[in-house]
């Protein structure tokens, strides 16, 4: 297992990370202030799952879609990120899409969840990921509004 820490992926304009991975396993932790999404666009595989993510995170923006549209709410205020799941894929421009959706913990145990949008490490946020090294996660633009995902084997 190679072990890294702490660095920065190639596109990522946070400070740093801390991380460790194998051929199918990725472990990363980021640190306070690090972009949460930015850091997972920046790493260095095209398709992933996003297994989970816990932690804690400030200034997170997550959606709701109505069936046409992301209706937003911005959270300022520090939250528990008591899960995150998702996918990273690949637009047919060859950009990094994140998809993920978050639970987020209130301190009156209230929990709040969607679509996650942005957030910023409050602390540290750790995320488990798993590399797709024989199936490639693609993003194409549907008549709906949504951004689909079509596997399709590598």
């Amino acid at each position: 297992m190679e072990q890294l820490e702490p660095s920065a992926p190639a596109g990522y304009d946070g400070d740093t990370m801390i991380q460790a991975r194998s051929a199918n396993e990725w472990v990363v932790r980021l640190q306070d202030g690090d972009d949460v999404v930015a850091a997972i666009r920046g790493l260095d595989v095209a398709s992933a799952l996003l297994l989970m993510g816990i932690g804690m995170v400030r200034d997170a923006e997550i959606g709701y879609w109505d069936g046409s549209r992301y209706l937003t709410h911005v959270l300022e205020a520090p939250l528990e990120l008591l899960s995150l799941q998702g996918n990273l894929a690949t637009n047919p421009a060859g950009d990094r899409i994140v998809h993920a959706h978050v639970s987020l913990g209130r301190p009156d145990g209230s929990v709040l969840g969607g679509h996650l949008v942005r957030a910023t490490a409050n602390n540290t946020v750790e995320l488990a990921i798993q590399p797709l090294l024989q199936v490639h996660l693609r993003r194409k633009q549907e008549e709906n509004g949504l951004v689909g995902l079509y596997p399709e084997l590598s």
